[in-house]
């Protein structure tokens, strides 16, 4: 299914900006019968910026910039609006919100150099966005789910309390972020190099004030509130965690860098899962486990495809799709956590 997408008209060109200054926009797809008064707010992902030169770089691709999008977008997995592929949600009222400011919707601040000015106003886009959906049907809302994938995923920790105070507390609002635990660990040769990247990244976006206000009172470094680990503890909403637990980008960028590996002895098994040692194996698997549907599929993002989200031959965990339990968290018709063994014992992935 293919969507268009529309303007966040509420202040959007003068305060609610994308990396370049181009209003922000989001695709929405209207509910039907028994689902219209249900949302699906799903947030695309795509990575982040940290520093000046990479936000500039960023301003000048789709992910900075809607005046490079497609202004079509195809609806799958969690957004399909077929009944055979996505059970739950088919008839809701189904939301993508584009991506272009590279904090994971959560910063506040602008850069300037000479003539050239950066937005990083993540924060401002999600008002925005939020605020002109209110209008369209989301104030009258019965029942509501929060998702997003990879860096949307991890927008759904900034903003899924937030979300429910909005509405006032008369829908039942949920969320879920998919593949967007990422984790404050070490690499494989014991040094951090995710936390001075979200450190810088947190700084320059001028996030910290947006950060979940709990979190931030029980650390003295506020940075750390952008990790899920640490803010979900201060999260009221219903929360689900839909991760693998090889998810290939916190392998490949968090758990084996580059930096980590200068002879390479980890290419083999970064470049396919079959060819990783059994030590390799045990070190991935002792990664901690965090979740409700927890796979050991080599995998970054499930919700979306409609292949990993529901079909004949999605990954299955106690013979139960993705969309199977996540639909069963939601509407509350049973245990709804599931969490795998060890690679490779699955053969569903």
């Amino acid at each position: 299914m293919l969507t268009t997408w529309e303007c966040a008209r509420v202040n959007c060109r003068s305060i609610a900006v994308c990396l370049d200054g181009s209003p922000p926009a989001y695709h929405l797809h209207r509910g039907s019968g028994a689902g219209a008064r249900g949302w699906l707010l799903q947030f695309e992902g795509g990575g982040w910026c940290n520093d000046a030169p990479s936000c500039a770089a960023r301003a000048g691709t789709r992910r900075g910039s809607t005046r490079l999008m497609s202004k079509l977008e195809v609806f799958s997995g969690v957004l399909s609006n077929d009944p055979a592929r996505n059970p739950d949600f088919y008839n809701w009222n189904r939301v993508k919100l584009r991506y272009c400011d590279g904090g994971s919707f959560a910063g506040d601040s602008e850069f300037r150099n000479g003539s050239s000015v950066i937005y990083m106003r993540g924060q401002r886009i999600w008002d925005a966005i939020i605020a002109d959906l209110l209008t369209k049907g989301l104030a009258k809302a019965e029942k509501v789910l929060l998702s997003g994938c990879s860096a949307g995923g991890l927008a759904t920790f900034f903003h899924c309390d937030n979300l429910g105070e909005l509405l006032g507390g008369v829908a039942t609002v949920k969320c879920m972020s998919d593949a967007g635990f990422f984790l404050d660990v070490d690499d494989i040769s014991g040094n951090n190099s995710i936390r001075p990247f979200f450190s810088s990244l947190v700084a320059l976006q001028g996030a910290e004030k947006n950060l979940n206000k709990d979190c931030l009172n029980s650390t003295l470094d506020p940075y750390l509130c952008f990790f899920p680990q640490y803010a979900l503890q201060n999260i009221k909403t219903p929360y689900f965690i839909l991760n693998s637990a090889y998810d290939v980008y916190q392998f490949h960028h968090i758990f084996v860098p580059p930096s980590s590996d200068p002879r390479g002895h980890w290419s083999r098994c970064k470049a396919d899962p079959s060819a990783c040692s059994t030590l390799q194996i045990a070190t991935l698997q002792g990664e901690p486990e965090v979740g409700m549907f927890i796979n050991s599929c080599f995998a970054h993002c499930q919700s979306e495809l409609q292949d990993t989200w529901f079909a004949p031959n999605s990954p299955t965990l106690d013979n139960e799709t993705i969309a199977e339990l996540v639909g069963d968290w939601y509407f509350e018709r049973g245990a709804a956590q599931e969490i795998d063994c060890a690679y490779p014992c699955d053969s569903t992935c």
